[in-house]
């Protein structure tokens, strides 16, 4: 793993020595601050791992997945994680579980649950990160399955963990007066646009997005949309430039 200054200056921070894993997959960063992400092989049990590494370079195995392709809880994850908006981190194994691969939650302290083992019928060996949608549900593919594994073509799906809907950016930042484009479900009909306690103005364009001006006094924080069903706050901050 290695950051890179805009000037092009490389500096190596961790190098894999198969003990601690081998062919890392993503990195993200979460709200702590530190990276996260998986090897596709490595560890203690040779089938990959979850770590966690600070910017500045000091990293930590949180989780050895197991060695064999029906172990509950997966096996070589092909992914990176995403940080949902329980502040947990999900992802998926092609193998292990009913040998079909699994959806795991691994909290930041490395405490892993598998939440879904495919069976075939609802896919196999799902390949593509995770990705949260505002509705609150996580959706992915899997490479095959649909009928039984090694058939078919592969699937959507969706899980639901109950995360409760919110409202996103198409960037999260921006000067005051600006206009900040807001993501979301069952926006037709709102009635208040909050940038950390800020009124602002806005403009609904569909019930999935909204427009709002960054307003004076504004500053960095979460976003929230008041609904005929609700109120929505924003699953990151938003970052008022000066």
């Amino acid at each position: 793993m290695f950051s890179l200054t805009l000037s092009g200056n490389l500096t190596t921070l961790h190098s894999f020595d198969f003990t601690d894993g081998s062919f890392p997959i993503a990195l993200i960063q979460a709200s702590d601050g530190n990276f996260y992400g998986t090897t596709f092989e490595g560890g203690a049990n040779l089938a990959g791992t979850v770590f966690k590494m600070t910017p500045s370079g000091a990293f930590t195995i949180l989780y050895n997945f197991c060695s064999l392709p029906g172990c509950p809880d997966g096996v070589t994850p092909a992914t990176g994680l995403v940080q949902a908006t329980d502040g947990n981190f999900y992802g998926t194994t092609t193998l292990g579980g009913n040998y079909n691969g699994t959806i795991f939650q691994i909290t930041p302290s490395g405490k892993l649950t598998t939440v879904h083992a495919f069976n075939g019928s609802d896919g196999c060996d799902p390949r593509g990160a995770l990705v949260q949608h505002t509705d609150g549900k996580l959706y992915g593919t899997t490479f095959t399955g649909g009928t039984v594994c090694g058939f078919g073509d592969g699937t959507a799906f969706s899980l639901d963990m109950g995360l409760a809907p919110f409202v996103t950016f198409v960037l999260n930042s921006a000067k005051t007066g600006q206009a900040a484009q807001i993501l979301g479900q069952g926006l037709t009909g709102t009635t208040t646009v909050l940038f950390n306690g800020v009124s602002a103005g806005f403009t609904v364009m569909s019930d999935t997005f909204l427009v709002a001006s960054v307003p004076t006094g504004a500053t960095t924080g979460y976003v929230t949309v008041t609904t005929p069903s609700g109120t929505l706050t924003s699953n990151v901050q938003f970052h008022v430039l000066p």
